[in-house]
């Protein structure tokens, strides 16, 4: 498997679990600094390296009345006081070519979402920038569908790539974990990260934003690396009962140790 660099972080083959983690979307600057902060200590402490997570703009809401984020510029701004003050790489997502240019000035890995990961020109533009692509595979794809993408990508001369996992539809209003997913996708020979959270999402479950059942977090993520992964995609809040997108679904930050610790036992045991 190739490994691929994110700064210091190695990712792939027998290098350790590492944890992408961070709020659905940014809410505040100082939010995000301080959710950044305490998951890098509690990453530190367990000696899991850690990309943080979060979004400027959530362009694929289902209401009109969903909150967003804080939108490219001011989004792009607090991510890289992240980088820079908290001393983490940073991921977020792009949702059209023209976020791809200035997205690339700071962000160490651009994210293709689920629902664009088809999109030829997106994902080309964004290998372009030769950062590392997190490919997220659509809900609505089998695990075989991701190698076509990852040609797009590889067309360019990237191959810094890494693949995320997040569920499959499973009828309506819900998605379902087949973690053999994990196993033909690591066979493309990249790494491989579960999204334990939005596998457990419930994609227009309240009929105006989506629902979810974080309970089922833990006992995926013990289960996806069990099987066999290379990292998790964990979305956490202080508060996700209050958080302005995808709370039902996040983890909180109080209990995302007890989660690593179980995980990183797991993986300890099949070394």
């Amino acid at each position: 498997m190739r490994q691929i660099s994110v700064n210091k972080i190695r990712i792939g083959d027998k290098n350790p679990l590492v944890l992408i983690a961070g709020p659905c979307v940014i809410e505040s600057e100082a939010m995000c600094l301080d959710a950044a902060e305490r998951i890098r200590d509690i990453a530190g402490e367990l000696g899991i390296p850690f990309i943080f997570k979060s979004s400027f703009d959530k362009a694929n809401r289902l209401s009109l009345d969903s909150y967003r984020g804080p939108g490219l510029k001011k989004g792009l701004e607090i991510l890289n006081k992240v980088k820079q003050k908290i001393n983490v790489p940073v991921l977020s997502d792009v949702h059209c070519q023209k976020e791809i240019e200035p997205a690339a000035e700071v962000l160490d890995v651009i994210q293709i979402p689920a629902f664009l990961c088809r999109q030829t020109d997106i994902v080309v533009a964004a290998a372009k920038t030769n950062r590392v692509i997190n490919l997220k595979k659509g809900q609505f794809m089998a695990p075989g569908d991701v190698l076509p993408i990852i040609k797009k990508v590889e067309s360019t001369g990237n191959r810094n790539i890494v693949i995320t996992e997040r569920g499959a539809c499973f009828g309506y209003n819900n998605l379902v974990s087949d973690l053999r997913s994990l196993g033909v996708m690591r066979g493309f020979g990249y790494p491989v990260i579960y999204d334990a959270t939005h596998s457990v999402q419930l994609p227009g479950g309240k009929g105006y934003a989506s629902g979810g059942q974080r309970e089922f977090v833990s006992g995926l993520t013990r289960a996806a690396v069990a099987f066999g992964c290379d990292g998790l995609f964990l979305e956490v809040h202080p508060n996700p009962d209050k958080a302005l997108c995808d709370g039902p679904n996040m983890v909180s930050l109080k209990e995302l140790k007890q989660v690593l610790v179980k995980v990183k036992k797991i993986r300890g045991a099949l070394e």
